[in-house]
């Protein structure tokens, strides 16, 4: 993976902190140099880029560009400073999302509390930011990779081969699950995975690759500093289990640095994975392609007919309050008015 990454630049939203953070630290750590677009950064995202802040300190730099990827113009503004900064992007994550409550939520309508979204705005925040940007993100990247080939075929030879340029998702196993809790997210992270597949024809056409991740429950400030969401955890022994960012991080890399295969776990008759050291094969690594993340388990989502998340690190034992939660209310006066 190191070599394919070295001397090369990648545009990552959300990188203050999660997922997003991680894939960062990985990219840099690969000498790639990382565009950090988020609204702020955590004190461990400020540090990462201060260590990474000059050729001096480190062979790859990292720089920040404050971002509110629900403002067009400041998504641009992320591909104007990589071709300052760096000649231009190469790798393209438009990974920032939220989840429901506090910022969208179906259960609480706009101008209603705990949802931030004014009755007027005419908009959800939450497909903003989890749907609308990384569909915009995708356009404006596919633009810059292509200005940047026709840029450079003018002056390099007609024999030169068309890099591959990548475009990496973070969609979620609420892309084929559906917990009442959060019909909003789900709807998003359902969008997303499609609009992955819909791509896929990118790759061998143009050599611009399309492809997401779906992690299960990660252990990130979108949980941990959510108390409604943590609440519904069971952290009993033989419960719940988290998946760490850096293990959906590394699967990112290996979708961006250029690999033809990957690996991944498969399931025997009845879907039960198979034995360890056996049930595992190698997928190609293509446009389009979703990648399952849960404990210590990588997995192809396939588009039809397929099992559905299950295992360590992709269940959420006490989502049934949620669920008995919120059909209560609706049987009280006055919701939605």
């Amino acid at each position: 993976m190191a070599a394919s990454l070295v001397g090369k630049t990648a545009i990552v939203t959300g990188a203050g902190s999660g997922i997003n953070l991680a894939f960062a630290r990985l990219l840099l750590r690969k000498q790639c140099n990382v565009v950090f677009a988020d609204l702020a950064l955590r004190p461990e995202a400020k540090e990462v880029v201060a260590v990474h802040s000059s050729p001096s300190r480190s062979p790859a730099r990292a720089v920040f560009q404050q971002t509110d990827v629900r403002e067009w113009p400041q998504l641009e503004g992320m591909f104007h400073t990589a071709t300052k900064e760096f000649g231009g992007a190469d790798i393209v994550c438009p990974g920032a999302g939220i989840y429901e409550p506090p910022f969208s939520s179906f259960w609480h309508p706009p101008g209603t509390l705990p949802s931030r979204d004014p009755r007027n705005s005419s908009r959800y925040a939450l497909l903003d930011i989890n749907l609308t940007h990384p569909i915009r993100t995708t356009q404006l990247a596919i633009a810059h990779f292509l200005s940047r080939r026709r840029s450079s075929s003018s002056s390099s030879s007609s024999t030169t081969p068309t890099p591959l340029s990548h475009i990496i998702h973070i969609s979620s196993i609420a892309g084929q699950v559906t917990p009442l809790l959060a019909p909003l997210y789900n709807a998003s992270k359902h969008g997303l995975s499609g609009f992955v597949r819909t791509l896929a024809p990118l790759d061998p056409h143009h050599h611009i690759r399309v492809t997401a991740v779906a992690p299960g429950v990660i252990d990130t400030p979108l949980w941990r500093d959510n108390p409604e969401k943590l609440r519904l955890v069971d952290d009993t022994v033989g419960g719940d289990e988290w998946v760490s960012a850096e293990e959906v991080a590394e699967v990112m890399g290996t979708l961006v640095a250029g690999d033809r295969e990957v690996e991944v776990i498969s399931s025997a008759p009845g879907g039960e994975a198979k034995a360890s050291g056996e049930g595992r094969r190698r997928v190609k690594v293509e446009g389009g392609l979703v990648l399952e993340i849960s404990k210590g388990r990588v997995r192809k989502v396939e588009q039809f007919c397929d099992e559905g998340p299950k295992g360590a690190g992709n269940t959420v034992g006490k989502m049934g309050i949620a669920d008995r939660e919120i059909l209560e209310m609706l049987g009280e006066e006055g919701w939605g008015v």
